[in-house]
């Protein structure tokens, strides 16, 4: 009986003993591969964040991202395999818990379609890199700076700074306002009256004047391309132009531009029609 109970001490003794090694080296090993990947990750985007190309501040976006989803897969799957281990190593058969688990899964993928359904999206978004960490999107009827993807949702912060959660599974059409470059289309009223061949002139030679500035020529990607007339409406002749710029400075150069054209038309008195009413007093009319 003696032996019998300092066999089992030994056992639990050992079972205990590589438990608390298998948890131990688990949590060594994913803290060191979690600190490497953000190492890594932050040496990658910072050499990338301060590149004057473009697109190569759009790839450590991509990175900062992709690199939040590796650390959670990792980290899941080190746990799984600790818990296993362990299972395995206190004796505990496998087979039961296949069974069982195989049981669950599809009990749980009927009751968490929804759930599956925005794992998938959320791998989708990522691995064909339809949006990122930065940019600003339309998705699910809902616009914004993306401030986070993760596996089951996208967090955008829209205009107003309303944060959204959007299930990645809702993605239906996913619109990147900010992937590689942007168009801003403008459009100026002038009055029937002016002289539209010296309107255009002048429209387009503020844009280009606008891409010689200083505070805005790393802004355009392309010269500016005047489109010319678009509408004839009610009180006003339409004229079109389009502006290629970074992504991120469309909006910047599009008030700016709006701007510089309302000041540049008053100097050269071409007037911009604007809606006003004609009141009649009744008293007095006849």
């Amino acid at each position: 009986m003696t032996d019998l109970l300092t066999d089992i001490r030994a056992d639990w003794g050992y079972q205990i003993l590589v438990s608390v090694v298998v948890v131990v080296a688990a949590v060594v090993g994913l803290w060191l591969l979690r600190r490497g990947l953000r190492r890594w990750s932050d040496r990658v985007e910072r050499k990338y964040a301060t590149s004057e190309e473009h697109e190569k501040r759009e790839q450590a976006q991509r990175l900062h991202t992709i690199t939040d989803v590796m650390r959670l897969v990792v980290s899941l799957t080190t746990w799984v395999v600790v818990i296993l281990t362990i299972l395995a190593v206190w004796g505990v058969p496998m087979a039961p818990l296949v069974t069982v688990g195989a049981t669950l899964g599809v009990a749980v993928g009927f009751g968490a379609q929804d759930f599956i359904k925005d794992v998938i999206g959320g791998f989708f978004v990522l691995v064909e890199d339809q949006y990122a960490v930065g940019d600003v999107v339309s998705i699910a009827g809902v616009s914004g700076a993306v401030e986070e993807i993760t596996l089951r949702t996208t967090v955008l912060r829209d205009l107003d700074g309303n944060r959204h959660h959007v299930p990645n599974g809702q993605v239906v059409v996913a619109s990147n306002m900010t992937s590689g470059f942007s168009r801003v289309v403008v459009d100026v009223p002038v009055s029937y009256g002016t002289d539209l061949d010296r309107a255009m002139d002048v429209i387009i030679d503020e844009a280009r004047a606008m891409v010689q500035n200083d505070d805005f020529a790393t802004m355009f990607l392309e010269p500016p391309v005047m489109l010319g007339v678009d509408e004839l409406a009610g009180s006003s002749i339409v004229i079109r132009t389009l502006l290629t710029t970074t992504s991120e400075d469309r909006w910047t150069v599009k008030r700016a531009f709006l701007r510089l054209v309302k000041q540049r038309l008053d100097r050269e008195g071409i007037e911009i029609p604007y809606q006003y009413i004609n009141v009649i007093d009744a008293g007095t009319a006849d």
